[in-house]
């Protein structure tokens, strides 16, 4: 079965691809194709409230795109979900029926909420150290989502107005940052060491660039001194002596900036890179309805 997830976020759309096979009461979810396309919605949202026409039209462009590619692959079923830029941008029911028309794409909304669980939905942690407990922290462009697991159960879920394209912005509360200093150190703790585990485009792309192992988490101190050489160059350095495509050369900064912040406060010192996202926990989610 050819199952399709798309994930439209504030700073770029994916479609993930994955043909889901059953073997002996196993499911084995095998990726097919991931397509990721630089929509930058955030920018506009965030700055004038909605999408202008230029970026409509590419959302639009990149919708009839994935269209096209999910019949190719003949996939049965797809999922489409948008996040922080969409939620927020005043003009998003708009451009959403204008994208059912033109492609037969149906885009859901999602809450910061709803984002989280989706992350969750990987279960990850599920297949890691049993005398920890784990930190899911995913940081998009517009938003970041933080779930606490622990014996099997999720027992706190948030979502804060906090992401890579609202900090180059400049369009956050200074508050937002205390909001969740204090949520995190009321509802991020236990009896066992607490590890995370983060998604998202740029921590996937720091955790290449320390060529750490496969499987093996990579510590605060690091990602603290990618921070600190990163911060200190220029946009251009930072593409050629770190070989970064210019949409994540300027966004890594603040992500990095969340990451580092977010692990401190919960007391943290290594995070899990597995390179999940909304696309995986969508498939999944979508899988075990059917």
């Amino acid at each position: 079965m050819k199952l399709a997830a798309i994930d439209i976020g504030s700073n770029a759309a994916r479609l993930l691809i994955v043909d889901v096979l059953e073997n002996k009461g196993e499911v084995e979810f095998n990726k097919v194709n991931l397509v990721r396309v630089s929509l930058r919605l955030g920018f506009d949202v965030f700055e004038n409230g909605s999408i202008g026409t230029t970026k409509k039209i590419m959302l639009i462009n990149t919708m009839q795109a994935f269209q096209h590619l999910m019949n190719v692959y003949k996939v049965e079923a797809v999922r489409a979900c948008a996040t922080s830029a969409m939620r927020d941008a005043s003009n998003s029911e708009k451009i959403i029926q204008e994208v059912k028309q033109k492609t037969n794409i149906k885009i859901q909304v999602i809450s910061g909420e709803e984002e989280a669980s989706l992350i969750f939905q990987t279960h990850v942690a599920e297949k890691l150290n049993k005398d920890h407990v784990y930190l899911y922290i995913d940081v998009g462009g517009g938003s970041t989502e933080l779930s606490f697991f622990t014996d099997g159960k999720q027992i706190y879920s948030k979502s804060f107005n906090i992401g890579t394209i609202r900090l180059l912005s400049s369009k956050w509360d200074e508050e937002e940052w205390l909001i969740m200093k204090d949520s995190i150190k009321e509802n991020v703790k236990g009896k066992l060491p607490v590890t995370a585990i983060g998604s998202g485009g740029n921590i996937n792309k720091v955790f290449s660039l320390s060529k750490t192992k496969e499987g093996k988490p990579i510590s605060l101190r690091l990602l603290k001194n990618y921070h600190k050489k990163l911060s200190a160059l220029s946009l251009h350095d930072r593409i050629e002596q770190f070989k970064l495509k210019e949409d994540r050369a300027d966004v890594i900064v603040p992500a990095l900036q969340i990451y580092t912040n977010v692990m401190s406060w919960a007391n943290v010192n290594e995070i899990y890179v597995p390179k999940i996202g909304i696309s995986d926990g969508l498939i999944r989610k979508m899988y075990f309805e059917i």
